[in-house]
């Protein structure tokens, strides 16, 4: 008889903290303590807190361990398995010390100030269960939405349930996800298709990554409603070669369903047909744009094509389509089986429901979070994320990776959602959420993401391809010392003119973080302008060392650390730097105990 479970996370995440080895040492110390007939050992998918990982919670006291090294394997497995004692010293709590005193009393995890504001929708069993197991997730009534879909319900009952729930698309366009699914079902063709994107592309994002690796059957059940619900008999899930878990998952979800019945031909004795097919992506972030994605998954260069046609008239193959993103499908099942109305009472007024974000950057909790739409952004920062590290100030948060913007401390305050973001010139996008301190220069990071978008532009329209190219000379003349007033107004001018005239959403949302720093940091690119000067001593052309003669203490580390020996000065007397030699890479100053050397 099970008297307890213990589930390791087996996210990305995790598994690169070893957490691999950790279920192979704790199978090895239970059978070895005589307790396999008790313990039921679950490798999971993401908990949220990846910042503690390897994690391990123990049930059914609910106990949450953090940074469990193997080592700490055994000392679990004898005092908390075998004897009843909860291991204090590996217990999660983001309250005080005090609280560890309490795990013995089964402290809830969702007490913890990570967890207790946020709202489980489409992450609902990401940690819960093994994602490798479909009775699992049919114990959690899995497959019971599809059920109820195909007995109870029309195709038009489930676009109109789908429409009434206020879902829009979490991909980043934020389009009404049941007005696109009637688009296509309004269409009459011999042969639709429902796609997924899982080309989750932008820098820092992991939440469509870890719902298919944590809850891969959900996305395989809302994609089949989709296909009754649109007339697609045939689905593709469009997911990053670069996910091997989250593949590895897929695959035996999908054979499973199969051999369950739950997908291939008469599903549930309905005389419904549908099946889904894996295609890998080739890492192009333009296949992100769901036209150039259809265009990848046919076999060819992953370029977009012009709209209209739209693809519920003429997509995958040339056959009406449905396409969204991972987070999307993830809502379906539960809007089904808990109503439209459940799913309308979360959120704001025009954005409803839930929305996941990857958190990471200048923040204590990295992790993925979801939380209400209108949840504001100091509650995301302070609250769940634990604030920015090392006493640092928070300077602004990137929503949106190379498409969006940055919201400032000024409007900390705001309340995410769709329309909130829009009005300040920022955009939800699929969830990334960077944060960033006073340590972080915003023309840099335009810098950075303009970047990205030159590298991943896929060059087949001229204002995404040679206007973002220029965007980034002109970037770079600023960060070098080299820039004037007029480059800003230049910078301007070519955002507007690539903004208009590109041909897909890679194109037309480039120029947002420029856009973005250029509106709320003015002043920082002034000052590299102007005062040929970094003011985060990000910058290097901009940087220059030197030595406070009254904090030197001649110590000499700083003269022995330099790789190019720029720095002179005898023992016990003060030091100075060789501007001319420095090549500013700042060992000097990190080797400096007294405070002496200083960038400006």
């Amino acid at each position: 008889m099970i008297r307890a479970q213990v589930l390791v996370c087996g996210g990305t995440g995790c598994t690169s903290s070893g957490s691999k080895q950790l279920m192979a040492l704790f199978e090895e110390e239970i059978a070895k303590q005589g307790l396999a007939e008790e313990v039921k050992l679950v490798p999971t998918g993401c908990f949220g807190l990846c910042a503690r990982g390897p994690v391990v919670i123990v049930y059914p006291e609910g106990t949450f361990y953090s940074f469990v090294k193997a080592e700490d394997v055994p000392e679990i497995v004898e005092e908390h398995l075998l004897k009843g004692r909860i291991v204090n010293r590996l217990v999660y709590t983001d309250v005080d010390e005090a609280v560890k005193e309490e795990a013995a009393k089964h402290v809830s995890l969702n007490d913890t100030n990570f967890y207790k504001t946020q709202k489980r929708v489409a992450l609902r069993n990401c940690g819960l269960i093994n994602p490798e197991s479909i009775d699992e997730y049919i114990a959690m009534d899995g497959y019971a939405a599809l059920g109820k879909v195909l007995t109870e319900m029309t195709p038009e009952d489930v676009v109109k349930c789908i429409s009434d729930s206020g879902l829009r698309g979490r991909g980043g366009g934020g389009f009404p996800t049941g007005r696109k699914w009637s688009f296509t079902a309004a269409n009459k063709a011999d042969q639709k298709y429902v796609v997924c994107n899982a080309d989750e592309g932008d820098p820092g994002a992991f939440m469509d990554r870890s719902v298919l690796e944590g809850d891969p059957h959900c996305i395989v059940e809302a994609m089949t409603i989709c296909g009754y619900a649109t007339g697609a008999s045939e689905g593709y899930i469009y997911v990053r070669a670069e996910y091997p878990i989250a593949v590895k998952r897929l695959e035996i979800a999908i054979k499973a369903a199969r051999e369950y019945g739950l997908l291939g031909k008469n599903i549930f004795d309905s005389g419904f047909d549908f099946d889904l097919h894996i295609r890998l992506g080739a890492g192009a972030f333009v296949c992100g744009e769901e036209t150039a994605l259809m265009t990848s998954i046919e076999g060819n260069r992953g370029e977009p094509r012009p709209r209209p046609p739209y693809p519920a008239v003429k997509g995958l193959f040339g056959k009406p389509t449905t396409e969204n993103n991972v987070e999307t499908f993830a809502n379906v099942p539960q809007i089904i089986l808990k109503g439209a109305e459940w799913f309308a009472s979360m959120g704001t007024e025009r954005s409803k429901g839930t929305k996941v974000f990857a958190l990471g950057g200048k923040i204590s909790n990295t992790g993925l979070v979801e939380i209400p739409m209108g949840t504001t952004l100091r509650e995301i920062i302070e609250d769940i994320g634990g604030g920015v590290p090392n006493g640092k100030k928070f300077k602004a948060a990137q929503t949106g990776g190379p498409s969006g913007g940055c919201i400032p401390a000024s409007l900390i305050d705001t309340e995410i959602d769709y329309d909130n973001l829009t009005a300040i010139g920022c955009m939800m996008g699929s969830g990334g959420l960077i944060v960033m301190d006073e340590d972080n220069c915003m023309v840099d990071i335009a810098k950075f993401f303009l970047n990205f978008t030159v590298d991943e532009s896929c060059g087949k329209c001229a204002p995404c391809r040679i206007g973002t190219k220029r965007m980034m000379e002109i970037l770079e003349k600023i960060t070098s010392g080299n820039g004037t007033l007029e480059d800003l107004d230049r910078l301007e001018e070519l955002a507007s003119y690539i903004k208009a005239n590109s041909l897909c959403g890679l194109g037309q949302t480039a120029p947002n973080p420029v856009l973005a720093t250029l509106k709320f940091f003015r002043d920082e690119y002034v000052a590299h302008v102007v005062d040929k000067k970094c003011p985060a001593g990000v910058c290097k052309s901009l940087l220059q060392y030197s030595i406070d003669p009254a904090k030197c203490r001649g110590c000499t580390a700083c003269a022995r650390k330099c790789p190019v020996n720029a720095i002179t000065g005898t023992v016990k007397n003060p030091h100075a730097i060789d501007t001319s030699k420095c090549i500013k890479c700042g060992a000097c100053m990190e080797t400096c105990k007294f405070g002496a050397v200083s960038k400006g």
